[in-house]
């Protein structure tokens, strides 16, 4: 199973092919997600600082062109499917903004 380190915070096992929003919720990470992990919102951005993730898809592509100045190693969490070890940082967090994390992605 491979495992995710969260910030260097904790690092926790996954199943493979769990999406990594909510394997970073179910260990219990804040972590933002305001669209329902449909790559609308980018609340769920994460740094990916070390590690393999799969390339990115089209809508997840498409939003994140339209952000300005976002390095290559910036990702929606809700479009990454775990599948090999991964370290990244949790850009946004409901107990930083205030606001409620929003509806649960669906897997």
């Amino acid at each position: 199973m491979p495992t995710v380190t969260v910030d260097g915070e904790k690092a926790f096992e996954v199943e493979a092919g769990k999406k990594l929003v909510l394997a970073i919720e179910d260990a219990g990470i804040d972590i933002m997600h305001k669209c329902g992990g449909n790559a609308r919102c980018t609340t769920c951005r994460v740094e990916v600082l070390a590690g393999e993730v799969p390339p990115p898809e089209a809508a997840e592509t498409e939003r994140l062109a339209r952000e300005a100045d976002l390095a290559p190693n910036i990702r929606l969490s809700c479009q990454i499917r775990v599948e090999d070890d991964v370290w990244v940082a949790v850009l946004q967090r409901s107990s930083v903004t205030g606001v409620p994390a929003g509806t649960r992605p669906q897997d």
